[in-house]
């Protein structure tokens, strides 16, 4: 299931706000969403999580913008050029996402849009009219030129054709059906840096030319021999020169760390935390004061750098997956547990593991209680599905201190299905982890660099 959608839900968990008389807040996959009086538990309507940007047209139709681009004051609160929606704190509550009714969408059938969307249906577009997409922000502030060494190789045969991006990691909320009992379980700590990655594979050296190619001015047959290659998430790196930085130098001492240590197939995916090469934050840092939350100041400061332990201009980093592809391109994933044996050969860090077992097959939580000083009798309190079941697990792992430099909140953690004989893992992001983030895509100057690079 695709996480940039919206979800066709029903108001099920209701309650009032506690600091607002015109607000009350609801509950969809598991995120308090600040709603209005007229919400009604039994209503049907579509949840738009974090990190989505609606279409204009959509939000023009339902008086969701404070004024229209052309200046035209409107009766909403959303940015006319941006239209994200964020994680924010709405008067001491959280609100994580956006709650429509589903007689929003009645413009995009001319009728009762109740007809036609129903509970558990994922929208992007509805009936050809676009409503939804994944936020991307741009950036005004480039140095040097963002796309030299940053972007996929434009020949008529791949540099590395057995290079493979690494999955998308969807929303654990939003797959808790994924889950099954007996299914072996590892959490791991989210690091919020830039991914990269780094093969031993056949990689394009040039074309062996009979006399006919020549003559004809032909390429030729490719010509690939076993070499390193490296890359971000989704593009190849054919040097280090530029980057969004200006410079992808910092990548280049990882991407050599690798070398004469990994054997013929293998693909290591790892992220790179700390800062470039110049000194500037690999991601962006983050105002802790627009969060208005004290305790949050008090215990991190006024300023979020994502350092994990590293001093500018160091950078540091961590693997989170292994594979190993023959040259047929059949891809087989490494389990958890050897993908750290093989880091130890190598010498390198790997993502922390916060915890890891198996789902119980029919989990019961009891509890013994004590009753005027004498133990009572065992007693059900709840049973849970096996997604419910470990979404309680990642939430006691989720948010906190990071426990590597202990100096800025956690992002959040990954839960892998383990044994999957493909990889299969879903993230899950703290509250104030999702409210810096959202507050760093407001900034038009500093966007996630990812995401920037993924542009070009």
């Amino acid at each position: 299931m695709s996480e940039h959608v919206g979800y066709v839900v029903k108001v099920e968990k209701l309650r009032p706000h506690t600091n607002a008389d015109r607000l009350q807040v609801a509950t969809f996959f598991g995120n308090d969403t600040c709603v209005g009086l007229d919400v009604k538990i039994g209503d049907i309507g579509v949840y738009f999580p974090t990190d989505l940007q609606l279409d204009y047209d959509f939000c023009v139709q339902n008086h969701l913008l404070r004024k229209l681009i052309d200046g035209t004051p409107d009766k909403g609160y959303m940015d006319p050029n941006k239209r994200n929606v964020s994680t924010i704190k709405l008067r001491g509550e959280k609100s994580d996402g956006i709650y429509v009714n589903i007689s929003d969408f009645d413009y995009c059938f001319d009728d009762d849009a109740s007809k036609y969307l129903k509970i558990g249906d994922t929208i992007s577009v509805v009936n050809g009219h676009s409503i939804c997409q994944k936020y991307i922000p741009h950036s005004n502030k480039q140095t040097g030129n963002p796309t030299e060494g940053n972007r996929t190789r434009k020949k008529k045969v791949p540099i590395a054709p057995l290079f493979t991006e690494h999955a998308d990691t969807e929303q654990l909320a939003y797959n808790l059906g994924a889950f099954q009992a007996g299914d072996q379980i590892e959490i791991t700590l989210k690091m919020h840096g830039t991914s990269q990655r780094t093969g031993y594979l056949p990689v394009f050296k040039g074309y062996k030319r009979s006399l006919w190619d020549k003559i004809m001015k032909r390429d030729g047959i490719p010509i690939y021999k076993w070499g390193y290659v490296s890359g971000t998430r989704r593009t190849v790196l054919e040097n280090f020169n530029g980057g969004f930085y200006g410079s992808n130098l910092f990548r280049e001492q990882h991407s050599k760390f690798f070398e004469g240590k990994l054997h013929k197939g293998e693909e290591v995916y790892y992220e790179v935390v700390g800062f470039t090469d110049t000194g500037t934050p690999i991601m962006a840092s983050a105002a802790n004061k627009k969060l208005n939350d004290k305790a949050f100041i008090k215990q991190y400061g006024e300023t979020t750098t994502f350092s994990y332990g590293c001093e500018s201009p160091q950078s540091e980093l961590y693997v989170y997956r292994m594979t190993m592809t023959n040259e047929d391109g059949d891809v087989v994933e490494y389990s958890p547990d050897f993908m750290r044996y093989r880091c130890e050969q190598m010498g390198c860090k790997t993502v922390p593991v916060m915890w890891k077992g198996f789902i119980p097959a029919d989990e019961t939580l009891e509890e013994c209680y004590n009753c005027n000083g004498e133990w009572g009798t065992w007693r059900v309190i709840r049973k849970n599905t096996p997604g419910e079941w470990i979404m309680n697990m990642a939430e006691q792992y989720y948010a906190g201190p990071d426990p590597i430099g202990k100096t800025h909140t956690r992002e959040g953690v990954v839960v892998r299905i383990v044994n999957k004989p493909k990889f299969c893992a879903y993230k899950h992001k703290n509250f104030e982890f999702k409210c810096l983030e959202g507050l760093v895509k407001a900034e038009a100057e500093a966007p996630d660099m990812e995401e920037a690079q993924d542009e070009v």
